[in-house]
């Protein structure tokens, strides 16, 4: 780094035998300094907290000596990881080293003045990094002499485990700079995604949905938590549901951050947080650290099941009218493969649909709701991400389905293997308003350039576990499924929220040039 320009100047990752500090000595930075060890480098772990850094580098010693225990570390290489750990009484002790990483309060001011002290502190050529999930790292930096050297470092808790690290350049960071952190992290043996400085970053922005849509088919009264949960799980192939999910994270956590992007993105109403969200927070019921939040984790607490219907009969007999979505294309022959069967008739193309022996429209949610003023009956089921696989479909039938219709329906899929749940009439179900929303937020922060369509897709892979990449999944749906689903949702719904975004409009028109 020339020090007279603060430009850090070398491309590569910082030597192995370069001292890098972590402030902050919770779980965070417990787990960075973790990995910064392993990897080979000297590590000075500082906390404001009198004697927490010693009582953190014993918590990190116990948890080298269970890698040994599993055959992930030799003895060998946790005893001199152990002699390379320093705790550091004072913020002067840190005076070495040639990476920073601050993992403290999610509060601003807190940590501008943590990055100035430390600027009079280490040398010029340090870089300094913060692990923020929410903050901007432009703002953090702002009351810096040096800040181009300064990045944005978001890992994921547990950080030994979780392999994703979102490089965070912010608008006066030095590209040299940004790519040093990088190849660092890369070194270390994590997944780094490049990513601009924008609220929520890439996962945090683009995992909104996820959240958003379960909350709000609950707050409808269309489904309960339960149903909601094993439905994204069984039908659209999410290790957890939202509602399981944000009780293991704390719901004071998870509405934490969907505040903080709402407020960063000027109350954009496609961010909007969930009343019912609030509720939890405000009651103290925050998951399962408190206990209980949306289920009930005290011992001996049964866990509600989601609904699901009792057997029914299949019908023998089905029209299959023009063209299946090529999301569920697949039906149709493993419709027959059941041994049900299946006559063809012309219709439209773009909307094919399946029609009951009792004339009740069985189609794939176009994000519209099932009861509408056009004649006929509907009943709508939900996307999957994969017919074949999935072994749960939700359904939702118009208010003027016949009852035997509605079973008819059910026993088709339960003939074809799944589980059914028959839910209120919400308008794009729950798996594929979450999806088409996910595609969307995943369009329109490529388009604004946060990070590049690999690195996003990676992200949400390895960040949330996602099944599928979002913008994986727009393609094999369609940018033109996607976008109609929208559209519908906008008009049900005309607050803005669902209107999409002009990048998924633009890959939409291209698609339909193409037909």
């Amino acid at each position: 780094m020339d020090n007279s320009s603060g430009r850090i100047t070398g491309m590569t990752a910082i030597e192995p035998k370069a001292t890098v500090a972590v402030v902050g000595a919770g779980t965070m930075g417990q787990g960075i300094a973790q990995v910064a060890l392993v990897a080979g480098h000297r590590v000075r772990l500082y906390d404001t907290a009198g004697g927490r850094a010693a009582e953190a580098a014993r918590a990190i010693g116990a948890r080298l000596d269970r890698l040994v225990e599993k055959g992930r570390l030799t003895a060998d290489a946790r005893d001199a990881a152990r002699a390379r750990l320093h705790p550091a009484a004072r913020l002067d002790d840190l005076a070495d080293p040639a990476l920073v990483i601050e993992a403290i309060l999610e509060q601003l001011d807190v940590k501008q003045k943590l990055f100035a002290e430390l600027e009079s502190v280490v040398p010029d050529d340090c870089l300094l990094a913060t692990n923020t999930s929410s903050l901007s790292v432009t703002a953090v930096a702002g009351a810096l002499r040096l800040p181009g050297r300064f990045v944005g470092l978001h890992f994921f808790n547990p950080a030994p485990l979780l392999p994703l690290v979102e490089v965070v350049r912010g608008f006066a960071t030095d590209a040299e700079a940004a790519e040093r952190a990088y190849a660092t992290v890369a070194a270390w043996g994590k997944t780094p995604v490049r990513c601009a400085d924008a609220p929520g970053f890439v996962v945090n922005r683009i995992a909104r949905p996820f959240y958003a849509e379960a909350f709000r088919v609950h707050e409808e009264r269309a489904a309960d938590p339960a149903t909601v949960d094993a439905v994204l799980r069984e039908c659209g192939g999410f290790p957890m549901g939202p509602f399981e999910l944000t009780d293991l994270i704390g719901q004071d956590v998870n509405e934490a951050v969907t505040r903080s992007v709402y407020e960063s993105f000027f109350h954009d109403p496609k961010f909007r947080p969930s009343l019912a969200q609030r509720r939890l927070v405000e009651a103290g019921l925050l998951g399962r650290k408190s206990g209980r939040g949306w289920y009930d984790h005290t011992a001996g607490a049964e866990r509600p099941r989601p609904r699901t219907e009792e057997p029914c009969e299949a019908p023998r007999a089905l029209t299959v009218h023009g063209r299946l979505p090529r999301a569920c294309a697949v039906l149709a022959e493993m419709i027959r493969e059941a041994g049900i069967a299946v006559t063809e008739a012309p219709g439209p193309d773009d909307d094919g649909h399946l029609a009951l022996p009792g004339g009740t429209e069985l189609s794939l949610t176009q994000g519209l709701p099932a009861t509408t003023e056009l004649a006929g009956t509907r009943i709508h089921f939900d996307l999957a991400l994969d017919y074949r696989t999935c072994t749960r479909i939700a359904l939702a039938p118009s208010a003027t389905a016949s009852p035997s219709d509605v079973r008819a329906a059910v026993g088709l899929f339960q003939a074809l293997g799944k589980q059914v749940s028959v839910i209120g009439d919400a308008p794009g179900l729950i798996v594929a308003r979450t999806v088409a929303m996910l595609v969307d937020f995943a369009e329109d922060a490529v388009g604004r350039g946060v990070a590049s369509p690999e690195d996003v897709d990676t992200a949400m892979r390895l960040g949330v576990n996602h099944p599928r990449g979002p913008l994986e999944w727009g393609r094999v749906l369609g940018a033109v499924w996607v976008g109609q689903v929208l559209r519908n949702l906008h008009f049900e719904y005309p607050d803005g929220r669902y209107a999409p975004s002009q990048p998924l409009l633009r890959r939409a028109a291209v698609e339909e040039s193409l037909l």
